[in-house]
């Protein structure tokens, strides 16, 4: 585990996640080691494939497929800004639950370290919107550094 070979962060292009991708960045640069970012993109529900709902269906496909090509122009672009040209990296977009595609992914890349942001919700937000950081440190089996969002006054 240590020193870190191999670190995976999981970024949803929030500036939360871009302050995570910073610091899993410099810590891959300072250890030598590889990143691996991924956005993980929510699979939409399916339609039942009726007569009425083919239409729905093929519209459902079509906008999953827009959701992965700007996901993947959004990944380029953090890339671009937030990690050091001196790293070996790797970049990946899957579909499915956050927490259980960064689990899976952490133990078949034998990842050292998760890097991931925290939103920082509390309360009631906490409670209707949850905390993918809180399930991915739940699920994952190698240590998990949590970056907090930065603190506003709301």
């Amino acid at each position: 585990m240590f020193p870190f070979k191999k670190i995976l962060c999981p970024i949803d292009f929030s500036e939360p996640s871009y302050e995570a991708l910073k610091v899993a960045s410099e810590l891959a640069l300072n250890f030598s080691a590889e990143l691996t970012i991924v956005h993980v993109v929510p699979l939409l529900p399916t339609v039942t494939a009726t007569d009425r709902a083919a239409g729905a269906t093929a519209a459902a496909a079509q906008y999953q497929q827009e959701l992965e090509a700007e996901s993947a122009r959004l990944l380029d672009e953090a890339v671009n800004q937030y990690v050091s040209k001196n790293l070996s990296i790797r970049k990946f977009i899957e579909i499915g639950d956050t927490a259980q595609v960064v689990a899976k992914m952490a133990e078949e890349e034998d990842t050292d370290l998760v890097v991931v942001s925290t939103h920082g919700r509390t309360g009631w937000r906490h409670l209707v919107f949850g905390s993918n950081a809180e399930r991915i440190v739940r699920y994952t089996q190698c240590p998990v550094l949590t970056i907090q969002a930065p603190h506003t006054h709301e």
